[in-house]
């Protein structure tokens, strides 16, 4: 999470969507940055309204807009399978060494799945209880050229985003029969991400 208390901006950074990008090329910019543990890094939308916006909120300022980004979730489900296939990981409970994609997943969708797949999902990351959307300004990772723009409109300066933490390029092929169950499942997840094939969503 970063904070830009003059622009009132609050950075989600919603796991595998370039977060490390994000933070090294607007780091210089940021009043506050959450990096450790990683579930402060990553804190999502419900934790900061209940802990974090009164910090930032004052009468004669304008309220702290909430921003993030969405990746298509197979996409996302697959990043994650590949950054942990790699060699550093090896023994750790959160490998997927030895795993193929399918069996990835089938793992994630279980009621309690096992550490290397025990991920959320955006949707959560994103909405209320309700599964109504809590960020203020959500874009779709696919077109971060609108992300960007965004933030070059309210920091005032050309944003470009380095590539960083990148996945191992391995095979990721979901089997068509697994993918109805994960659309299924996680409906909330792909019907964001559609909305937002047709631009950045934004409420408030």
């Amino acid at each position: 999470m970063m904070i830009f208390y003059k622009e009132r901006i609050a950075y989600l950074a919603v796991p595998k969507t370039a977060t490390t990008s994000v933070e090294r090329a607007l780091q210089h910019r940021a009043s506050m940055i959450l990096r450790d543990p990683p579930g402060m890094k990553h804190t999502n939308a419900r934790r900061y309204e209940r802990r974090f916006r009164a910090m930032f909120e004052h009468d004669d300022l304008p309220p702290i807009e909430t921003v993030a980004v969405f990746r298509d979730p197979v996409s996302w489900l697959s990043s994650w399978y590949r950054y942990r296939q790699r060699d550093s990981l090896s023994g750790h409970p959160n490998s997927t060494s030895g795993l193929n994609f399918d069996q990835f997943v089938e793992a994630y969708l279980t009621e309690t799945p096992p550490s290397y797949a025990d991920l959320g999902s955006q949707g959560r990351f994103v909405t209320d209880q309700n599964g109504d959307l809590l960020v203020q300004h959500l874009f779709q990772f696919e077109n971060m050229t609108a992300f960007t723009e965004f933030l070059e409109r309210r920091l005032g300066e050309k944003v470009q985003l380095p590539t960083l933490n990148k996945s191992p390029n391995r095979p990721a092929v979901l089997s068509g029969e697994l993918e109805s169950e994960l659309r299924r499942i996680q409906a909330l997840d792909f019907q964001i991400h559609t909305a937002l094939s047709e631009g950045p969503l934004s409420i408030g």
